[in-house]
Formats: structure tokens, sequence, C-alpha cells
């Protein structure tokens, strides 16, 4: 997973630094672009603390907490701002704020249950990172056709 994230993270990038100047001016493609570089950026992060050798799993659920804390803070506040903006409708709905937040908090306690000694922590954990992921690259697809509609429009 940490791996696909990292790769995804650098297309929505290079798509980003093409699409630059439709993304600065759309208050819905720019925030909707770093929560889908936060949310791949995070699953990386994860991936990475998840293979740091002889870590108890307390460790490892501390390090989950603070990252997937402010991932979700970051998800939250983009979605909150690109839906007051009023700019592009594209995919922002009430299930896609509930799915992705529930996958944020989902991965929040999973890490609370580590940091509490239950392993079963890592499964919660894993779920909720395959269920994001989904949730990731569909944002990304949204980003480029709002993206592409902008672009017609011109």
């Amino acid at each position: 997973m940490g791996g696909g994230a990292a790769a995804l993270a650098g297309l929505i990038f290079v798509a980003m630094s093409i699409n630059h100047e439709i993304i600065i001016k759309n208050t819905t493609h720019k925030n909707r672009a770093i929560n889908m570089l936060t949310g791949f950026t995070a699953i990386f992060m994860a991936s990475s603390f998840a293979l740091i050798g002889n870590q108890y799993l307390e460790m490892l659920g501390f390090e989950w907490l603070v990252l997937w804390l402010i991932a979700t803070v970051i998800f939250i506040r983009g979605y909150a701002i690109a839906i007051r903006s009023g700019m592009s409708a594209i995919g922002l709905n009430t299930p896609r704020l509930a799915g992705g937040t529930i996958c944020y908090l989902t991965e929040v306690i999973g890490a609370v249950f580590l940091i509490r000694g239950y392993s079963s922590g890592l499964y919660l954990a894993a779920i909720a990172i395959v269920v994001l992921f989904a949730f990731l690259i569909s944002g990304a697809w949204l980003l480029m056709i709002g993206i592409y509609e902008d672009r017609a429009k011109r």
C-alpha cells in the first residue's frame, strides 16, 4: 500500500503542476488536491512506520495516532472549505464526506487499540487503509474531472 500511495501521490503532483492555474483559482480543486496528497502521504508514512524493526505495538500506535489525527483534521477542514466555497460541486456530498471521515477516524481508533496493547488495531487500520485508498483514488479522479470541466468552460 505504501508504494502504491507514494506512486499515486507523485502522479497527482504531476497532474497538479500541469493544471496549476485551474487548481489555484478554484477552492474546491485546491482543497481536493491537498486532501489527496495528504491522504496518500499518510498511507505511505503509516506503512513506513509499520516497517520499522523491533518496535513495540504501543509505539507504532502512538506514531499512527499523531499521523492520522493530523490527516483527519486536514481532510475535514479541506472538505468544509470546499463546500463553503461553492465553486465546483462535483463529488462534494455527504456520503463522500462521511465515508472519508469514517476511514480516518477508524485509523485513529486502530492506533488507540495499538497504544492500549491490542494487536487487533492493526487489522482495523489495515481495513481502513484499503477503503481510504479507494476513496482517495476516486477523489483524484473527481479532481481530474473537475479540472477538465473547468478547462472546457474556457
